[in-house]
């Protein structure tokens, strides 16, 4: 294999319709599978902020004034354009986060999935009307865009998660500024241009990059209506509290903890392979992975062998390898944390089956001229006999390792997952019908699959979980999406006597 090495880009911002360089630190983007800085992105400065919010500001006002059917086909152009160009954003995505690319290719499709629902926002627009509430009086409803809006995306999702945001907000007639994870910074640029492309008015989507610094301002800033973020608990509620004491609308949505209940009667084959992709796919990074498999009964040991045999045979390479099943981790940063923890729950007593500490980063780039040695790679790691006191089963790991805990009925499953402090997402393998009901209808967990290994909801019914993986009143996208991107206007008219203009012969129309 021989060493590449890319030229090194310097990454901006994207403000009022144009590439603009800020005033900020710079910070090293890396392609997390050679270990290697591609870019160096410049981080906002108070000053960026402000004048994002300003070009979103002076752009608000036209584009709230636009009908939505027009800024509806702003959208529709924009959909043209992503799928149009969807794998480019795929690559642009592996290159920087490290995911494989066909997983990087499901994660814009889900995007596209919203972009689409916003597409029918003259639909969802459409208030209540009741015709004589009283004598001659009228009332009726409808729902205004907010002003200018945010959104603070994580690293994981850097297409995804924006794309639950902005298209709802823009398509609400709200103008936004974005600001996403500096890790992997390209994939929002990219979206930028592609919005100017499809003809939305300069500073009505503006992107900072940016650390602590950047989202401070933005939630102290006064003419940022609502923020809307995703990333970890601590945050979410630091900014939720901060952003009410500003009199913001927030929506935070936070960590998770999800757990897969397999039941005695499961296809163990089918929880397996659902195990093993919901665990280890996009390396564990996702706020919807299967971090703990609750083994009920004697499940275990038909599950387990099979389960140990797969995690060892892991495809991990290089993401632009299309036979990967896994990539590597985001940052050595990263890395170097779920080592820490897999440290933990050997010290604490849980049984390590497989240990993932051990991959040789260097057998990723097999078959292809990447030099892997230098990326930040993991292994999947399998514990099991891990219990509720341990910290590998309380906290996020947010990487490749799946922890095991055995009980004895359905009954103690529920318990277990409801006694946790998040409340994310959860799923349960079953083939008998009274047990799946009962499960969906007494688990505290917003998003709940049976036989559905990752119930991410699709674009029209909305994200988002409860407990302290969410804070906020309204979820992401779907109509609840709407909702929180607009506010409700009543309306009550009464009309004393008729006041006529003349006939008209035209038929109206929507230029």
């Amino acid at each position: 294999m021989t060493a590449s090495h890319p030229p090194v880009a310097a990454l901006g911002h994207f403000i009022a319709g144009r590439p603009a360089p800020g005033t900020g630190n710079t910070q090293a983007v890396t392609n997390p599978a050679t270990g290697q800085v591609t870019a160096q992105v410049h981080l906002a400065s108070v000053q960026d902020v402000h004048a994002a919010v300003a070009a979103a500001q002076a752009a608000f006002a036209d584009w709230a004034d636009t009908p939505p059917i027009r800024r509806a086909r702003v959208l529709f152009k924009f959909l043209e354009l992503l799928n149009a160009h969807k794998d480019e954003l795929a690559h642009l995505i592996t290159a920087e986060h490290g995911k494989v690319f066909t997983d990087a290719q499901g994660e814009v499709a889900r995007g596209i999935d919203i972009v689409e629902f916003a597409c029918g926002i003259p639909q969802l627009l459409k208030g209540d009307f009741t015709e004589q509430v009283s004598g001659g009086l009228d009332n009726w409803t409808l729902r205004q865009p907010l002003g200018v809006v945010a959104g603070i995306t994580p690293f994981n999702f850097p297409a995804m998660v924006p794309m639950w945001m902005f298209p709802v907000a823009l398509a609400c007639g709200n103008s936004f500024v974005l600001k996403p994870s500096p890790t992997d910074p390209s994939a929002s640029l990219w979206l930028a241009q592609k919005l100017k492309e499809a003809g939305l008015p300069d500073g009505v989507f503006n992107v900072l990059q940016g650390d602590k610094l950047a989202v401070d301002a933005l939630i102290d800033h006064p003419d940022v209506k609502a923020i809307s973020f995703v990333g970890s608990t601590p945050i979410a509620n630091a900014i939720y509290e901060r952003g009410a004491r500003h009199g913001k609308r927030v929506q935070a949505l936070g960590g998770a903890k999800n757990h897969m209940v397999v039941m005695p009667d499961a296809d163990i084959d089918q929880a397996v392979d659902a195990l093993i992709g919901a665990g280890f796919g996009s390396a564990g990074e996702r706020c919807m992975a299967i971090s703990v498999a609750v083994l009920v009964g004697d499940v275990a040991e038909r599950l387990l062998p099979q389960l140990v045999e797969r995690t060892r045979a892991l495809k991990i390479l290089d993401g632009e390898n299309l036979a990967a099943e896994m990539g590597p981790i985001v940052t050595e940063a990263a890395r170097q944390r779920i080592c820490g923890y897999i440290d933990a729950g050997v010290a604490e007593g849980a049984q390590l089956l497989v240990d993932g500490r051990g991959f040789d980063g260097a057998q990723a780039g097999a078959g292809s001229a990447t030099d892997t040695s230098g990326g930040f790679w993991l292994g999947g790691t399998l514990f099991d006999h891990v219990t509720p006191d341990m910290r590998i089963y309380r906290e996020e790991i947010f990487g490749p390792v799946l922890s095991c805990v055995r009980v004895p009925d359905f009954a103690t499953a529920v318990q277990l997952i409801n006694d946790h402090e998040f409340g994310n997402g959860v799923s349960c393998f079953t083939r008998d019908g009274h047990v799946a009901r009962e499960f969906a209808r007494r688990i505290q967990v917003g998003m709940v699959g049976i036989n559905v290994p990752i119930p991410v909801p699709m674009a029209w019914h909305g994200f988002g979980g409860w407990k302290k993986s969410l804070f906020g009143d309204t979820h992401a996208y779907g109509e609840e999406g709407v909702r929180f991107y607009t506010k409700q206007k009543s309306v009550m008219q009464r009309w004393p006597e008729r006041i006529g203009k003349g006939a008209e012969f035209t038929m109206p129309t929507h230029p």
